[in-house]
């Protein structure tokens, strides 16, 4: 213990996210979730709109989606480099660019949020929902703003509000899943809606140092299997008592007949906002 007595916390950057993130057992099932956030892929690569030789930053880029879309857009003459805390993950994203033979892609065991990438100034920083789990969100745009050129840009698609969102199954479990552990001080709850309400995902980027912010509302519906949200074998993993399984697995079934359209398939409505803001200062190499 430190002189004095006093207790002396290290404020790790986004370890639990690190842990969940790493965890063969939630990763599995990733296959199944990009059928919903592959569908958003169009709108968001419609406002990135990459030009051939640019250098591009994919921040939380998963199984590497939009890197491989980024990196045909670009072409030989451009460079994507995409970058999780996921090694399963990226392990997936390379075997997919490996079958595509993609030369002009990178992947990086990294965190956005406090390591610097090689191959900055990027021209564009780009993300699919994997901006919402830094745990201060502030230093982590700042530190995705200053891999960019002056007038490089940043785009990014986030989950509108839960209640925009009744494909989530977090509010049918609310009852059986114990309250999140306090937030240590100076650390935010990272969660898939935390960028939800547009003035404070805005006041953040104006604080990380961007501007010209801008979003743009989209509402979608895809239709898929139960699969697509829910993995009754996590729910252990999420929280969820031993002795509330048969319950949790009744809330969903419940949640799962709102949204049902056939023999285990299903309407998802999905609300996300697509945000553009624009690096205006000139960053050290």
């Amino acid at each position: 213990m430190p002189a004095g007595g006093a207790v002396r916390f290290r404020l790790v950057a986004n370890e639990g996210e690190f842990l969940r993130w790493n965890d063969d057992r939630w990763t599995s099932a990733w296959t199944d979730r990009e059928k919903l956030t592959s569908s958003v892929s169009p709108y968001l690569s419609k406002v990135i709109a990459p030009q051939r030789g640019q250098l591009v930053l994919d921040v939380g880029c998963g199984g590497g989606g939009i890197s491989l879309s980024m990196a045909e857009e670009v072409g030989p003459s451009g460079l994507v480099a995409g970058v999780d805390i996921s090694a399963p993950l990226l392990e997936l994203a390379r075997k997919r660019s490996n079958t595509l033979g993609l030369s002009n892609l990178q992947f990086h065991h990294s965190d956005m949020q406090s390591d610097d990438i090689e191959g900055r100034p990027f021209d564009l920083a780009v993300s699919q929902f994997g901006v919402m789990f830094f745990d201060e969100p502030v230093v982590a745009f700042g530190n995705i703003r200053r891999h960019l050129r002056r007038g490089g840009r940043f785009v990014f698609a986030a989950w509108q509000a839960l209640e925009m969102n009744p494909w989530h199954i977090g509010t049918a479990l609310r009852s059986v899943v114990p309250p999140p552990p306090l937030t240590r001080p100076g650390k935010s709850a990272p969660g898939p809606f935390t960028l939800g309400e547009v003035g404070h995902a805005t006041s953040i980027l104006l604080d990380a140092g961007f501007t010209d912010v801008f979003h743009t509302a989209i509402e979608i519906s895809v239709i898929g299997p139960a699969s697509t949200i829910v993995d009754r074998s996590l729910l252990d993993f999420m929280g969820v008592p031993q002795e509330s399984l048969k319950r949790a697995s009744d809330l969903i079934e419940r949640h799962l007949d709102r949204l049902r359209v056939g023999a285990d398939e299903y309407k998802f409505p999905l609300a996300f906002n697509v945000f553009e803001a624009t690096n205006t200062q000139e960053n050290a190499k």
